[in-house]
C-alpha cells in the first residue's frame, strides 16, 4: 500500500454508547488510520480529547488487546487500581480478558493526543466498570446488556463508581 494520506482518513466523533452515556464522550474525536489502510485485525487511531473530555467509559475488553502511546498534551488515566498522570512518550497496554476497567480524561486546559492500537476480535465483549452495562459484538453488530446478561434497557445506577472528580 502505498503511504497513507492523513487527510484522507475518516474521522469519528460521538459515541456508539446509548443515552445518557453518549453525551459524556463530548469533546473525543478519532482519526481512523486503520479503516483508510483497509485493516482488518486490528484497530490504528489518533484519539483527540479537549479539555474535560473523557475517551471512554472505563471498560475492559474480553477479546482484544490493547496498547495507548500519548503523543501530545496531559492525560490522566484511570484504572482500577488508580490514577496515573501521562504525558507525550508514556504508554499502556491491556491484556485481554484481564478485568482491569481503564479510560483517559483531560484534566488539563490544552487539547492531548493518543494513539490506540487494538485488536479487532469478530467476536467480542466490553464490560463497564462503573455502570451495570457490557457492549456485545457479533456478526458486526453491538448489543447492550447488564452485567449478568439480560438486554439493557437503561441505566440502572447513575452514581460513578471508584473515581475521583
Amino acid at each position: 500500500m502505498p503511504k497513507l494520506d492523513p487527510s484522507k482518513a475518516p474521522v469519528k466523533t460521538g459515541s456508539i454508547y446509548p443515552a445518557p452515556y453518549a453525551a459524556q464522550m463530548a469533546g473525543r474525536s478519532s482519526i481512523r488510520f486503520g479503516d483508510l489502510a483497509g485493516l482488518t485485525q486490528f484497530g490504528v487511531n489518533i484519539v483527540t480529547l479537549e479539555p474535560g473530555a473523557a475517551a471512554s467509559l472505563r471498560h475492559w475488553h474480553l477479546c482484544e488487546d490493547e496498547f495507548a502511546l500519548v503523543l501530545e498534551g496531559r492525560l490522566t488515566l484511570i484504572e482500577d487500581d488508580g490514577e496515573t498522570e501521562m504525558g507525550p512518550g508514556d504508554c499502556a497496554a491491556w491484556k485481554a480478558g484481564v478485568p482491569n476497567g481503564h479510560r483517559f480524561v483531560n484534566r488539563s486546559d490544552a487539547p492531548g493526543k493518543f494513539l490506540i492500537v487494538g485488536t479487532k476480535a469478530a467476536e467480542e465483549v466490553a464490560t463497564y466498570s462503573d455502570v451495570d452495562m457490557q457492549i456485545h459484538i457479533a456478526g458486526g453488530k453491538a448489543r447492550f446488556t447488564y452485567h449478568d446478561g439480560s438486554d439493557w434497557a437503561g441505566p440502572r445506577d447513575l452514581a460513578p463508581k471508584g473515581e475521583s472528580k
